[in-house]
This record gives C-alpha cells, structure tokens and sequence, in this order.
C-alpha cells in the first residue's frame, strides 16, 4: 500500500471532520497500525486503536456465534465530551477508529465521510 495514499486519507479526515481529535488504521487480525494522526498532543490513537481493537474482535465473535448473519458497518462509543467510531472494513481485514469532539462533530456527516473513504481504503490495503 502506498503512504502516500494513507497520508492524504489520514489528512482528508483532519480537514473534513468537524472536531476531529484523532484517526487511526489498524489491521484486525494482527493489530498492527497502518498509521494515525491526532491533533491532540495527549491523545495517543495507536493505543487508542489497540484497546478498540479488543471491542471489534469482542464483537466479530458475538455476531458469528449468535449466527446473525449481519455484518458490522460501524460501533459508535459516545464519550461526554467525544465520540468514537470504530469503522470496519467489509472484507473484515481493517477497521478505521476515529475520534471526534462532540460538540463539534456531526454524526451523520462524519460516517458519510468514512463510508466514502472505506471502499478506496480497502483497495489500497490489500
């Protein structure tokens, strides 16, 4: 996969979601990073992201054993002052963990703004 690809979709995130704190690429099946960027100097996303990674892993096997034969598009945590979503791929292999202010963010326009970068992610990290 290209860095550069990464990089602009890391950037894209910091410009175009409102309050956004941090972003992070994390693969699901190692745990390893594909890389983060945070605005916040005291917000570290690759620890965030690795603490995260236990809930989409938690939540991948609770879905197959209870054989909902559902996928998981996003897990929203809403904070007091933050929100996180844990975005996954559709092919299961990466998940996208994104942190944003919640006085500030839009719900709604941010997961437009992962669903549209999700597809073009998934691509260039295979």
């Amino acid at each position: 996969m290209s860095n550069d690809f990464l990089n602009v979709f890391l950037n894209e995130m910091k410009t175009n979601v409102n309050g956004f704190i941090a972003v992070a690429v994390t693969e699901i099946e190692s745990g390893l990073s594909f890389g983060n960027l945070t605005i916040d100097p005291g917000f570290d996303p690759e620890l965030a992201a690795a603490y995260n990674l236990e809930v989409v892993k938690a939540k991948l096997s609770a879905v197959k054993a209870l054989n909902l034969n559902q996928e998981i598009e996003d897990i929203l945590i809403t904070l007091s002052n933050q929100i996180h979503i844990i975005d996954i791929s559709p092919n299961k292999k990466f998940m996208i963990y994104l942190a944003a202010d919640s006085t500030k963010a839009n719900l709604g326009m941010t997961r437009a703004i992962l669903r549209k970068h999700k597809l073009d992610l998934e691509k260039n990290l295979a």
